[in-house]
Formats: C-alpha cells, structure tokens, sequence
C-alpha cells in the first residue's frame, strides 16, 4: 500500500510527512522545495491484542508501545502541483508519474489562504483555499483523461468490432495505475455510460467516466494545514461545504514539534494524542514553553489533535476499509514458530477470505491451504471465510501452519 502526498508547492506537504514519518525531508517556504519524491513509512494506530489476552507480545512486521500497535504504511511526497500541471506545468508530468502507485492521497492544504496559486506567500486570508481544492482534483482528472484519450479510438473500436468488453480492455490499459476492472465497472455504471457503443463516448463523458474512476481508485483525504494560523479556523467550514472528501484540520509543524521532543523523552506524547506531559522542564526555554502551552490551547484543546495521525487512519481504515488480522503458527499461545507472541499485523481489504490471507503470508500457503483455525474459539474455518477485524487466526496447510 502507497498513500501519496499532493498539493501545491509550500502548503507544507514535506513537513505532514516529515511529522508523520519523523524523515528529513527538505522544507522551505519557497515553491519547489521538494524536487524529486520523498519515500517515508508511517503508521496507523489500533488497540494491541496484547491487552484483550493480557500478554507481553513481541511484533516482528509493527511496533507495540504501551498497548498500542503501530503498523507501518508506506508514504511519498512528491512535487508541488501548479495549475495546468497535466499540461506539463512546474514538474507536472513527473508529478503525476510519481502518484501511478498510490492507493490514496492526502492533499496539504494551506488553509490559512496565505499562498497563491503558484504556492508564493501572500496575505494571510487573501487567498481561498477552496480553489487549491478544486484545481488539484481537476489536475489528476485530466490526467488520466489524458492516459485515456492516448489511444481510446483503438481501444473503443475494438471493443465495438470484436465484442469485447469496454471494461476488460480499460482494465489492461489502467493496470499500471492500480486500477481494476472492477473499479472500472461501477464507474461507468456511475457516470451513466453505454458499454455497447464506447466509440460514441464525448470527451465530457470521458471526463465524467475518469472523476468517478478517480474518487474510486484514488480516494483522498484533505489536511487542512496550519490550522493554528490566522484565518485558517474560517475556512476550515468552507473547505467542508464545498467537497465530499473528508477535511481534517491538522498543523504538520505542531506534530513534529511534539513527536521530537517526545523522542528526546522531554514530554511524553502518544500521536494522535490530545495531551502531552512535559518531563524535563529544565529543558525547555521560556519560548519553548510558551510555544507548548499555544499548541496545547490552540490545536489540541480546541480540534482534539494535531490531525496527522487523524488523517492516516482515516484513509487506511475508513476510506480505503482495510482491517488488521493476525496471523500465528501456535492458536494456544498465539506464537510464530521463534515463539514471539502475536509477531505479525496484517492490514486487508474487508471481504479478505482466509485462503487470500495464506497467500499474502506466502504463496506456499495459498496454494497448499487446508483450513484456517480461529484462535479464540478454535474453531475450524473455510477457504472463503471473511475475515473480521483484529481476527487471530492460524492457516493450516499441507507441510506447513501459520
């Protein structure tokens, strides 16, 4: 899984990820800081099992902090989109190249309106970040309109001549771009389209076909960054009426700032968190303090979190519904074969059956699978068992369990 960060340049998308992933990507507050993509891991965070079965466990594929389990998803940021960028604008094609992989995104706005549409600095509150908004969501629209319209006269003619179905031939040609046949049948399904005569389909079609394709197979988060800023807490309501995406207020900077210090064991801070506790006063200075208490009232008291950890579990968990599962060779002692206690997550799409789990694992399981036992009620399980959300679940197959 990829979730990609986008945005126009300076709307701080390096420090969401910088925050998010504790990496070191350049910031700067000037266009183009970012200038080839920035990978980084970050991590969502559910209730460990350890404290339903009251044990020490011991992750191998995530990390366990205080009943926490944080599990690793994998980010990149990449260039500040412009306007007409799918025209081949600021580094616009390379952009979009970058984002072939993702999943989702997570598009840093600046919702303090204190940057214009080339991502220079401008009065706080001139500027409406509803237009950043609606110019990025065309951006990748016409971008995969473009990838379309490349060679769909061959693609809609053969469908017609040979009797092929428009869906199957548009799965071939979007693969490359995470995009399945399936997706690609409710979206025209959505946008009301014909399949019996695809070569009919006006360009306006195609567009509406592609923004259903988009929402589907690129869903998107909105972080409305620099929320503490002037102006910011006004367009955040804004923001929300316009769209159907899901807007999070969030301050990248405040995340950053209170995950380092939390690392250097100054504050105790748990991400996601609403407070924080200072351990070493003495090491803070009287600014540091006072930028502490502003966060504390202005960000966490008043919206409940900085956001960053808001935003990834959003998309992981409820846009994208993926659901973790936990594999183990031992259902008695919930061990891997070393004898680590609930060693492994798995993040899967909901409907995931237990024989397509045997084969994330491996494809040795997949192929040999005999059943699957469910650890807490031991009771035997199906090939096409839908798991469920924190299952715990042993995969028996010919020479092998896991």
């Amino acid at each position: 899984m990829l979730i990609g960060i986008v945005g126009k340049p300076s709307s701080g998308k390096s420090t969401f990820l910088n925050a998010a992933c504790r990496t070191a990507a350049k910031v700067g507050a000037y266009p183009f800081t970012t200038i080839d993509p920035n990978p980084g891991t970050a991590y969502v965070k559910i209730d460990c099992l350890c404290q339903e079965f009251e044990l020490t466990c011991n992750p191998k594929n995530s990390i366990c902090r205080e009943g926490i389990r944080l599990i690793p998803v994998d980010m990149l940021d990449v260039a500040g989109l412009v306007p007409d960028a799918h025209l081949g604008r600021g580094r616009g094609n390379q952009f979009l190249d970058d984002l072939r992989r993702a999943d989702a995104f997570i598009h840093v706005v600046d919702a303090s309106g204190s940057l214009d549409a080339e991502g220079r600095e401008v009065e706080p509150g001139s500027w409406d970040p509803r237009q950043d908004v609606e110019f990025l969501e065309r951006e990748i629209n016409m971008w995969l309109v473009q990838i379309l319209q490349r060679d769909w006269r061959r693609l809609s003619r053969r469908a017609e001549t040979e009797k092929l179905k428009i869906s199957a031939l548009l799965g071939e040609k979007l693969s490359g771009l995470q995009i399945t046949e399936p997706t690609i049948k409710t979206a025209i399904r959505d946008a009301e389209l014909k399949t019996d005569k695809p070569t009919a389909w006006s360009d306006e079609a195609l567009e509406r076909f592609v923004q259903k394709i988009r929402k589907r197979a690129k869903p998107m988060v909105i972080a409305a960054n620099k929320i503490d800023r002037l102006q910011a807490s006004n367009h955040l309501e804004a923001l929300r009426q316009l769209t159907d995406e899901v807007v999070i207020p969030c301050s990248a900077v405040g995340e950053f700032a209170l995950r380092n210090l939390s690392e250097k064991g100054i504050i105790s801070y748990q991400p996601g968190a609403s407070k924080f506790t200072i351990l070493q006063p003495d090491a803070l200075g009287e600014t540091e303090q006072n930028q502490l208490r502003r966060l504390q009232d202005e960000i966490l008291d008043k919206y409940g979190s900085t956001g960053v950890q808001q935003v990834l579990n959003t998309i992981v968990f409820d846009i994208l519904q993926l659901i973790p599962v936990y594999p183990v060779e031992d259902a008695g002692k919930l061990t891997d074969h070393d004898g680590n206690i609930l060693p492994d997550v798995y993040l899967v799409p909901q409907g995931t059956t237990a024989r397509q789990l045997a084969y994330k694992i491996h494809t040795d399981l997949g192929e040999t699978f005999i059943h699957a036992l469910d650890a807490r009620t031991k009771k035997r399980l199906a090939e096409n068992y839908e798991l469920k959300a924190n299952d715990v679940i042993r995969i028996v197959a010919a020479g092998a369990t896991h």
